[in-house]
């Protein structure tokens, strides 16, 4: 009883950042949010799927498919190649088109965080993160730039 009590509490403390799966003929299925089911007929004959985005996770249980998910305890490094955001551009009128944390520009951070009020908790982490990444990458180029020039 003490065990599964522990890995209850392990997996209330993690939040997903990507809920994926790859299906045994290579095919990525992600669920980009709740209730997004994905599914697909693999060339070994299985139905596999996804979904829950990244709010809970469902998905088959084939026992041949693997496990691509991201939770908040990677390192920064791949939660921000991983990352998916939900974007309709600057102006709020284009189509929605999914963009890595990685590839924003801070602005668009910046304003994320600012008029999002129900943006995921673990999302908003990753991209308070991102930006102090940046900024500690930026100063390390100034310094090394710095050195570069005595």
């Amino acid at each position: 009883m003490l065990k599964l009590d522990f890995i209850k509490d392990a997996r209330a403390k993690m939040l997903l950042i990507k809920n994926s799966i790859q299906t045994p003929d290579g095919t990525i299925l992600h669920s980009k949010y709740s209730h997004d089911y994905v599914e697909h007929k693999d060339a070994n004959g299985k139905i596999y799927m996804v979904d829950g985005g990244c709010a809970y996770s469902r998905c088959s249980a084939n026992g041949d498919e693997v496990n691509l998910s991201i939770t908040d305890e990677y390192p920064h490094e791949t939660i921000r190649k991983e990352m998916l955001w939900g974007s309709y551009g600057l102006e709020g009128d284009s189509e929605l088109h999914y963009i890595k944390l990685k590839d924003m520009c801070v602005e668009h951070i910046n304003s994320c965080l600012n008029t999002q009020t129900r943006m995921l908790p673990q999302f908003k982490k990753a991209m308070q993160d991102e930006i102090q990444y940046r900024e500690s990458k930026a100063e390390t180029q100034l310094w090394r730039e710095l050195m570069d020039e005595m």
